[in-house]
């Protein structure tokens, strides 16, 4: 067993090389990402709204050169590199295709698409393109999940047995309208939910089975929903279980619990952000590994240095999170949502 959890491999985010980014929609997790990447060798260079005004206000609040006021102006600079589609997630396919088509590097944000099929589309385009295309499931490209990713391909836990996320919040209507909102694909699914199902696919992988309950908000969108997932390949007698709600706060936390040990993450924050890694042996004796590198939401700064890196050396897709495994977390959550009575008007 592990008397010190390892070292993270993760590179110093702020020695990546720099890329010149273009950002849409400039809304709240536009500006999370906009104060990390000032923090960092990253230079945002325009930003572009379905509106000149909110173009102008985020190009003032954070000193970028270049305001849009269109997703279609904002592409066509041949000065950006690389553009963060910020956007909620009902409009990412479009918008990832249309910054595909101009020949941009694409983050886009998660849920990556409203469904497989969406996010097929998206994959497909990019790899035609041949330009570097990734989901931005931040807690994968931080030093916490490396070292979790060390443990897990170390087998230190022994057999995996069960692998538990949550994450529940209280979002009224009033507070966000959108997550209410069928034709914006609201619910707590792709907005909270895709972080406990992308956990689970890191730490297992694909489920062959999944079995879903839930309810919806009088809008009709999913407010409650816990899911099983069995029927991994490599760790055949491994159950996952997974809840989400807009209804409810509670402790955003994860496990996973092996023969020979056990790995917990929660801190002040969610366990998909900074915090420590505890390894908890069968004894009840524990070791821990400490937060690294920048805190809260100035980590998402991996996930953007990280698809600099991919740029510099040439390469399209991420290894940390790559895109068939995307494609893979909407088909189960598709497949959640097909379960629970869950579809959005207008999907494919």
């Amino acid at each position: 067993m592990m008397t010190v959890l390892p070292a993270s491999r993760i590179p110093d985010p702020y020695d990546a090389p720099p890329l010149r980014w273009g950002i849409l929609a400039p809304g709240g997790i536009a500006s999370s990402m906009a104060r990390a990447l000032q923090r960092s060798s990253q230079r945002i260079l325009a930003v572009g709204s379905r509106t000149q005004a909110h173009a102008d206000e985020f190009a003032a609040r954070f000193g970028v050169e270049r305001a849009y006021g269109s997703y279609e102006q904002l592409v066509s600079d041949p000065d950006v590199d690389a553009v963060y589609v910020a956007s909620p997630h009902s409009a990412h396919r479009e918008q990832a295709l249309l910054a595909i088509a101009a020949g941009k590097h694409v983050l886009v944000e998660k849920a990556f698409t409203r469904n497989a099929a969406e996010a097929r589309e998206v994959v497909a385009a990019a790899r035609a393109a041949k330009v570097a295309c990734v989901e931005a499931m931040w807690p994968r490209f931080g030093p916490r999940f490396d070292i979790v990713r060390q443990v897990l391909d170390s087998g230190a836990l022994g057999e995996i047995i069960a692998v538990d996320a949550t994450h529940n919040r209280q979002i009224t209507a009033e507070q966000a309208p959108r997550l209410h909102d069928p034709e914006r694909a609201g619910g707590a699914m792709l907005d909270l939910g895709v972080y406990p199902v992308s956990f689970v696919s890191f730490a297992l992988g694909t489920p062959s089975r999944v079995l879903a309950v839930g309810n919806l908000t009088p809008t009709g969108v999913d407010r409650t929903v816990a899911a099983v997932e069995t029927g991994f390949a490599g760790q055949p007698g491994a159950v996952a279980t997974i809840t989400t709600t807009l209804a409810a706060p509670s402790a955003v936390t994860a496990s996973i619990a092996g023969t020979e040990g056990r790995i917990e993450l929660g801190s002040s924050m969610w366990f998909y952000g900074p915090g420590t890694v505890r390894l908890v042996r069968p004894d009840g004796t524990a070791v821990e590994a400490p937060e690294e590198g920048p805190s809260n939401h100035d980590a998402l700064v991996y996930e953007a240095c990280h698809l600099a890196q991919l740029v510099a050396d040439g390469a399209t897709e991420s290894p940390y999170m790559p895109l068939d495994e995307t494609v893979s977390i909407m088909e189960t959550m598709d497949e959640i949502r097909r379960q629970v009575g869950v579809s959005f008007p207008g999907e494919r």
